[in-house]
C-alpha cells in the first residue's frame, strides 16, 4: 500500500515507519523540520515537510503522495515544540498538540478524502483516563474521563474530537497507553533520578503502558486490515502507581520515590497528577488482540522498563568511553 504517515519523525513515527517499510509498504512520512528529511530517508521512506495546522500544506502533501492509507501521528510534545514538561498546566503544555488533534485532524481527514485514501488511522490515548466511576480496568465501551473543570480538560476534549471525526469517517483510533521506549520517557526518568517524581497518597491509581514498538505494530495491523472503531493499545498488565513508579526508579538505578500527601501534590502538580496517581483507571487490550491479532513484544512494563533502561545505560557507557 501507499501509506502517508503524518508525524513520521516523532517518537512513534520513528518506530512505525521502519515497520511499514519492512512489510513492503511505500511510505511518505512528514516532518516539520527540513533537517530531518535525511532521517526519513534512512528509514526507507520519502520525506516531506508539512505544517499540520496549514490546510493548504496538508492538502498538497497528501495529494502528492496519492496514498491508499493515511496514519495520523502528529503531536508537538517534544521540548522543541512545547518547552519543558508542565504537568500542572497541561492546557499550556499541550496547547499546540491539542490544535494538531483538532484542526490538524480535520485538515488531514479532508485531504485523505480528497485524495481517495480508503483507510485512516489516528493516534488516541488510553492510560489513566478511564471513567472514574467505573472499574480499575476498562474496555472501549466505557467512557473516557473528560476531566471537566481542570486544566486537563482541553486535552481530553481534543482526544474526544479525534475519536468523533475519525469514527464518523469510517476510520480507526488506536488509543496508546503511556508510551515508553527510545526517547519517550527520558524526562520522567531524569525526574525519578533526582527524586522529583514522588508517589501521591497511597498510589492507588492505575495506568496502562505500552512500548513504542508495540504501539507501532498495532497501528500497522489496524491499517493493513482497514480496521474501523476504537482499540485500546496497551500492554497486558495495568499498573498501580504504587508499583510502576518504584519499579521505574529501581530500573533507573535511583532511590525509592518520596511520598507526598494529596493536598501538597495538588498544589505543586495539579489535578491531573493527583487523579492519575490516586484514582486513575487503566484499560484492557482484549479487543485489539482479538480483532487485530495483535501480539506484544513487551507484554509487561515490568520487564520492558528493565530492558529499556539497561540498554540505555549500556549505550551511555559506550558513548562515554574515550576513543
Amino acid at each position: 500500500m501507499r501509506v502517508f504517515v503524518a508525524g513520521g519523525t516523532g517518537v512513534v513515527g520513528r518506530r512505525l515507519v521502519p515497520q511499514l517499510v519492512s512489510r513492503g509498504h511505500l511510505v511518505t512520512a512528514t516532518t516539520t523540520d527540513p533537517g530531518k528529511l535525511d532521517q526519513v530517508a534512512r528509514m526507507g521512506a520519502e520525506g516531506v515537510v508539512m505544517d499540520g495546522l496549514d490546510a493548504a500544506s496538508v492538502g498538497q502533501a497528501v495529494a502528492a503522495a496519492r496514498p491508499d492509507a493515511v496514519i495520523h501521528q502528529m503531536t508537538a510534545i517534544s521540548p522543541t515544540h512545547a518547552g519543558k514538561p508542565d504537568i500542572k498546566h497541561p492546557d499550556r503544555w499541550f496547547a499546540l498538540t491539542n490544535r494538531l488533534r483538532t484542526e490538524g485532524t480535520d485538515h488531514l481527514l479532508a485531504a485523505a478524502q480528497a485524495a481517495g485514501a480508503s483507510t485512516f488511522v489516528a493516534q488516541g490515548y488510553a492510560s489513566w483516563n478511564g471513567d472514574p466511576q467505573g472499574g480499575w480496568v476498562q474496555t472501549e465501551e466505557e467512557p473516557l474521563n473528560p476531566m471537566t473543570g481542570t486544566a486537563a480538560a482541553p486535552g481530553m476534549a481534543a482526544m474526544a474530537h479525534i475519536e468523533e471525526v475519525v469514527l464518523a469517517a469510517g476510520g480507526a483510533v488506536t488509543r496508546y497507553g503511556a508510551l515508553y521506549g527510545p526517547g519517550a520517557i527520558d524526562d520522567q526518568v531524569e525526574l525519578v533520578r533526582r527524586r522529583q517524581f514522588p508517589l501521591v497518597g497511597r498510589g492507588t491509581g492505575y495506568s496502562s503502558w505500552v512500548h513504542l514498538d508495540d504501539a507501532a505494530s498495532a497501528t500497522v495491523l489496524a491499517m493493513e486490515q482497514h480496521a474501523t472503531g476504537v482499540f485500546n493499545v496497551v500492554d497486558d498488565e495495568p499498573a498501580p502507581a504504587s508499583e510502576w513508579l518504584p519499579h521505574l526508579a529501581a530500573c533507573a538505578g535511583a532511590k525509592r520515590p518520596r511520598r507526598v500527601p494529596v493536598w501538597l501534590a495538588r498544589l505543586l502538580a495539579g489535578d491531573q497528577a493527583v487523579l492519575m496517581m490516586t484514582e486513575g483507571r487503566a484499560f484492557s487490550n482484549a479487543k485489539a488482540k482479538r480483532e487485530l491479532g495483535w501480539q506484544l513484544r513487551h507484554p509487561t512494563w515490568r520487564e520492558g522498563f528493565r530492558l529499556e533502561l539497561t540498554q540505555a545505560s549500556a549505550f551511555r557507557q559506550r558513548d562515554e568511553v574515550p576513543s
